[in-house]
């Protein structure tokens, strides 16, 4: 059979005010169409389909199309990320599941839609999934699935490696047996524009804690195509389009997956040629100057090398019309204040609040990102 591996889509992100919604449909609809060229059996949507818990209706369009679509082609499985919303995709999922699209909002046990069972071409397909956990959560997880006491070791990775391992218990070596998960593995390289809050400290998951009896695992978080270390294939598809300045040397790409029982997956990466590239500019007025005219419809951020003054924005924009951010040599971002906060997660603009003040710690980013989960399940509830 052959699978397509897609995650972290995080439609609704906006570039420093700017919509992309345009951008993520015109992506969506190549993903789509390498599915139908490529004949695949299956799509597998590792998490961060939203880039908030409260999407604006045009992401919610964007991506229920997108799923619909693709589901015409193959059934789809989708799993929660830690940027979606599970009381808004569980609100959602009988209305995807009439169009074979089956959703996992939130962890359950293997017999109650933790692990479904598929099958393509006569072959037996057996699915885990394991949405995001948040510390709180894994808390949880351990109690719904009965484990016991001995593994409670109450540290994250002891606890999401027991989960996995309840999930997999059930594959078989005549099956095909997937993972679909939303987790960071150790060792793996961030993309760029992650959640560093749940990038770092406890939410690291060792490669081991993969099960050896998977024939691959689909892995989504991390924004940059990439094999981790493991027992069995597993990847890391990375997001269908650059999301941050941080990620200006990923390719963008979907993982194409050969599998049957009894042997190890093949996986070839398919790359993604739609939506428009973030590029970095630096150099002095008249180096930039030079350059007007030559970089297409990258969206921009230019680095002046020269001290602020007014009117240097504008004419940096007047040369570069698709720049999003300009900044000066010792100058803050200059961009208009009443465009900069529009559309932003309140994630970004906490991180850029505790950077405008000196006062970058990771330990109060995590804090925050949990009480926003909480406030959005709630909300949500």
């Amino acid at each position: 059979m052959r699978i397509l591996h897609t995650a972290d889509w995080h439609v609704g992100r906006t570039i420093r005010g700017r919509s992309r919604v345009t951008e993520h449909e015109a992506v969506l609809a190549e993903v789509t169409a390498i599915a139908g060229a490529h004949d695949v059996d299956l799509v597998l949507v590792a998490g961060d389909v939203f880039d908030t818990a409260a999407p604006s209706p045009d992401a919610e369009r964007v991506v229920y199309r997108a799923l619909v679509e693709l589901a015409a082609v193959a059934p789809v499985v989708v799993v929660a990320g830690n940027h979606d919303s599970p009381p808004r995709l569980a609100a959602v999922s009988p209305l995807l599941a009439a169009n074979r699209v089956t959703v996992a909002a939130t962890l359950a046990r293997p017999q109650e839609g933790g692990v479904v069972d598929l099958t393509s071409g006569g072959v037996p397909v057996r699915v885990a999934l394991l949405p995001f956990l948040s510390q709180r959560a894994i808390v949880r997880a351990d109690d719904l699935l009965n484990l016991d006491a001995d593994q409670h070791a109450g540290q994250y990775a002891a606890r999401s490696s027991a989960v996995i391992g309840a999930l997999a218990a059930s594959f078989t070596p005549d099956a095909v047996n997937l993972v679909v998960a939303h987790l960071f593995v150790t060792g793996a390289t961030v993309g760029g524009g992650e959640r560093s809050a749940h990038t770092v400290f406890d939410y690291a998951v060792p490669g081991t804690a993969l099960p050896s009896s998977a024939h691959y695992v689909a892995l989504g978080h991390l924004h940059r195509t990439q094999r981790v270390p493991a027992a069995c294939p597993a990847w890391y598809s990375g997001s269908p389009l650059q999301l941050d300045f941080g990620e200006t040397a990923n390719a963008s790409a979907v993982l194409l997956v050969d599998a049957e029982p009894g042997t190890p997956a093949t996986v070839r990466s398919e790359a993604l040629t739609a939506g428009r590239r973030l590029r970095t500019l630096q150099g002095t007025l008249g180096q930039l100057e030079a350059q007007a005219g030559t970089t297409g419809t990258d969206h921009l951020r230019v680095l002046v090398e020269s001290d602020a003054r007014a009117g240097l924005a504008e004419q940096v924009r007047e040369w570069f019309p698709d720049a999003v951010e300009v900044v000066t040599r010792g100058a803050e971002v200059t961009r208009p204040i009443d465009v900069e906060r529009l559309g932003r997660s309140p994630s970004e603009l906490f991180a850029e609040y505790l950077a405008d003040r000196g006062a970058t710690d990771e330990r109060v980013s995590a804090l925050f990102a949990e009480l926003l989960d909480e406030a959005s399940a709630a909300d949500g509830a």
